[in-house]
């Protein structure tokens, strides 16, 4: 799809639609949305005044202008109550517009600047916003569709109509971030939506080689008798059972090459199917399981918005890829492993497989000279329970990376919420056998898988999200589709280019 920036007047643009917006509780229109109303004899303030135009966020209105003006259709788009908009905002009414004129078979759309003017945002940003609600919105998952689903026709061309000269560029450099930004979180979207017989930790080894060839990365592949002579017990405990090959994947940018000490690790989980191995989990719904490599996709995307950005910061993206399947060879509740950082683990559910994977990652991260950690999962079910599908979860043992990695999340629309870390979940995860076991039962699910996994992070700054709640959405909604979210592909960018900042 084609995004572009063009000065020109909305009234005597020719095209098929031009989409302008409106707040909530507003009765006279202003701005270009002012300017369309009048040329159209008020049209807009009648509906308004009628009651068929309340403007709540998502709402779209359609109006034939029967060439009055230049566009042949006008969509008023709701922005909702003005003292709620945001950058968000910007993005789901931007796709849920597209989207609405899309069904209707139209293939170019122009469309105002939503916010850049009484909304307050600065152009750069909002041509951001613009340039992922639309792109993100209108995504789908045709791979295994013969002909495609049909979804009324294809809107391959996005003109963002701006007057103001002065923001012409801010527009266009927004629109260039926005489009990279999208472009890598449906990387991520669309390696979550491919089926397990696909996606194996092979072709994700082979993914991350083609986007370390494209942006300049390095990459390191780990084959399982690598891992076996490093002593990751604990990841090839989980791999015991597949026949696929494990794979810890790892992707570096060298931002800050004369500095190794500045720099981030983003370790993402991997597992390319779950069927919870021994403890095998129930049929209904495993087939989602395949999503259960979503961390390491939005690593592996990630990877390639920052490759493309060059931060100055040293970036390392690790992906802990295998399959959990109950084969002969498949660990076994009761069983105990030995982690890469010596520590003796009494495996009680074969199903809390993902922390394992992520210990060896984390500690293998730390011996390279990884100095700050975040880890990606979808870690628990608990975490679901604890929180729905509204926001991601967070843990670790540093505030200020915490804090910034819930800010990154904000400016990309990511929610994230802290939960706590107190040393009495700690107790939870005591074995009889061992030095610690893989899971503390039911009580604080979440917090207990965090607990181990700083077991392994130790002293160095770490936080830990989990995203199992908001990696899928069974739903279309705002830019979401059905599927894949991507989520936190561009929060991990956000991350990496303000830790760059702050340097």
């Amino acid at each position: 799809m084609e995004i572009k920036v063009v000065q020109d007047d909305v009234t005597r643009i020719k095209v098929p639609a031009l989409i302008v917006n409106l707040f909530e509780g507003v009765e006279q229109p202003g701005g270009a949305t002012g300017a369309v109303d009048r040329a159209l004899d008020g049209a807009i303030s009648q509906l308004i005044e009628d009651g068929e135009i309340k403007a709540k966020k998502g709402e779209n209105t359609l109006i034939h202008t029967f060439g009055k003006i230049g566009p042949s259709r006008v969509l008023v788009a709701g922005l909702g109550k003005q003292e709620n908009f945001t950058q968000e905002t910007v993005r789901e009414v931007t796709a849920s517009s597209c989207r609405y004129l899309r069904r209707r078979g139209l293939e170019q759309v122009a469309t105002i600047a939503h916010g850049a003017g009484i909304g307050g945002l600065d152009a750069g940003s909002v041509g951001q916003s613009m340039a992922e609600g639309v792109i993100l919105g209108l995504y789908s998952f045709k791979n295994y569709l013969k002909g495609g689903e049909d979804d009324g026709g294809a809107l391959k061309e996005l003109l963002l109509v701006e007057q103001d000269s002065g923001k012409l560029g801010d527009l266009e450099k927004g629109l260039e971030l926005g489009r990279l930004m999208a472009e890598v979180a449906i990387i991520a979207r669309d390696m979550v939506n491919e089926p397990a017989n696909v996606m194996t930790p092979t072709r994700m080894a082979e993914i991350a080689s083609l986007v370390a060839e494209e942006e300049g990365l390095t990459i390191r592949v780990l084959e399982r008798q690598h891992m076996e002579e490093l002593g990751m017990g604990a990841f090839l405990g989980v791999a015991k059972g597949s026949d696929q090959p494990p794979k810890l994947i790892i992707l570096e940018h060298h931002g800050d090459p004369g500095n190794p000490s500045n720099n981030i690790g983003f370790i993402g989980k991997g597992i390319t199917f779950d069927t919870g191995g021994i403890s095998l989990k129930p049929a209904g719904g495993m087939e989602d399981m395949k999503g259960d490599m979503a961390g390491g996709a939005s690593v592996i995307g990630a990877m390639k918005a920052i490759g493309r950005l060059k931060p100055r910061i040293n970036v390392t993206g690790m992906v802990a890829a295998t399959e959990n399947m109950p084969g002969g060879s498949a660990q076994r509740p009761g069983d105990i492993v030995r982690s890469m950082n010596g520590k003796t683990i009494e495996v009680i559910n074969t199903d809390a497989e993902g922390r394992l994977v992520l210990a060896d990652a984390m500690h293998y991260a730390r011996e390279t000279g990884v100095t700050r950690l975040v880890d990606i999962a979808t870690l628990t079910g608990a975490m679901v329970v604890a929180l729905g599908n509204a926001c991601s979860g967070v843990m670790g043992n540093n505030q200020e990376l915490i804090d910034q990695l819930i800010r990154a999340g904000q400016s990309a629309g990511e929610r994230i919420w802290q939960m706590p870390m107190y040393d009495d979940y700690k107790d939870l995860i005591k074995s009889n056998v061992a030095d610690i076991k893989n899971t503390g039962g039911r009580p604080a699910g979440s917090i207990t898988a965090a607990k181990f996994l700083a077991e392994f992070a130790e002293d160095t700054p770490w936080a830990h999200m989990d995203i199992a709640g908001t990696y899928f959405s069974s739903a279309e909604k705002g830019y979401l589709s059905k599927g894949g979210t991507g989520v936190p592909t561009r929060t991990l960018v956000n991350l990496a280019l303000e830790l760059a900042e702050d340097r």
